[in-house]
């Protein structure tokens, strides 16, 4: 739908959507580039003020992802014009505010809008340093994989929402929703230049959806190993009874590109295609600087896990899935 878009002619565009990367960069006049961008969606757990919490996680990451620190914030609201309480919106923007204070990210003001569906989340804009930038296109050949948090929420979610979870795993994955990326990109941040090449978080598209996007941006192939692939304990176990709709469009989209091994478990394959809200980050790292990388987030108190590696280009096969 965005091919007939004609390419920016602004040569201060560093990064826009060709890419897929998670925010915009754009380059001032002296100093640090602007780095931007929006998301916000329908409710995902029934605490209103858990929600908004989750809105503002998932809004900043994208920042975090590019390697960049989070400024300012614009709220974006619909709520329908009856039928909720007051006391429901000042939870939800309570929330949010509340999250965005605790990343240090200053709320300007917003808009909201009528509408018969909830939805929530922010315009976010940042700092970045131009030469530091963590695009998409980024990976190079014998990189290693790190993920900084387990995968399975939008399968948790489906279940919240029909009333079939332990409450322990529906804790776990709000708890991982509502913790920022903050802590892992300081992390990356503090490295010496060069020991990262490339990052993104993992969300709507799931694991295999986002790296697929890093490896055809940067020409490369990924390999997954799936079983390090960390995901929530009880996930497994219930992923093919609560698979959610953008599950489903995931595969139909990115599983022309993945080899999957015939010996990759059937419902870890499904999660790996599970949309994510605020998950972590995927990060690829120079092979030599790995155990520097890992030291890192270790001190961060991130559980950071090596989940693959980069190869060279295979054909139209961006992901390789082994067990």
């Amino acid at each position: 739908m965005l091919s007939d878009i004609p390419a920016q002619t602004d040569d201060r565009v560093l990064i826009d959507f060709r890419t897929a990367d998670d925010a915009g960069v754009y380059r001032w006049e002296s100093g640090p580039a602007l780095v931007q961008t929006v998301d916000f969606f329908t409710p995902i757990v029934d605490d209103p003020y858990i929600y908004g919490q989750i809105a503002a996680a998932n809004s900043v990451s994208d920042i975090y992802a590019m390697g960049g620190r989070p400024l300012t914030a614009l709220a974006i609201a619909a709520f329908p014009k009856e039928g909720l309480e007051p006391g429901t919106i000042q939870a939800i923007f309570r929330g949010g505010f509340d999250k965005l204070r605790e990343a240090g990210v200053a709320l300007l003001g917003g808009h909201t809008v009528q509408d018969q569906e909830i939805k929530f989340g922010y315009a976010v804009s940042g700092s970045i340093d131009p030469a530091r930038v963590l695009a998409n296109a980024g990976a190079r050949e014998g990189d290693v994989l790190f993920l900084t948090k387990p995968i399975g929420t939008g399968i948790v979610g489906t279940a919240i929402k029909f009333d079939r979870i332990d409450p322990q795993l529906a804790n776990a994955a709000v708890l991982s929703m509502r913790t920022l990326n903050r802590a892992a990109a300081e992390a990356l941040q503090a490295l010496p230049a060069g020991a990262v090449h490339a990052c993104t978080d993992i969300t709507g598209f799931g694991l295999i959806g986002h790296a697929s996007e890093m490896a055809r941006a940067s020409g490369v192939t990924v390999t997954i190993d799936a079983e390090r692939v960390p995901v929530f304990s009880g996930v497994l176990a219930m992923a093919a009874s609560n698979r959610s709709g953008g599950l489903g469009s995931n595969q139909e989209h990115f599983a022309k590109g993945v080899a999957m091994d015939s010996g990759v478990d059937p419902d870890r394959a499904l999660i790996l295609y599970d949309p994510q809200t605020s998950g972590g980050l995927l990060v690829a790292a120079a092979a030599d600087a790995a155990p520097l990388v890992a030291a890192a987030f270790e001190r961060s108190g991130v559980l950071a896990v090596r989940i693959g590696s980069v190869g060279p280009p295979r054909g139209g096969v961006q992901i390789v899935v082994r067990p």
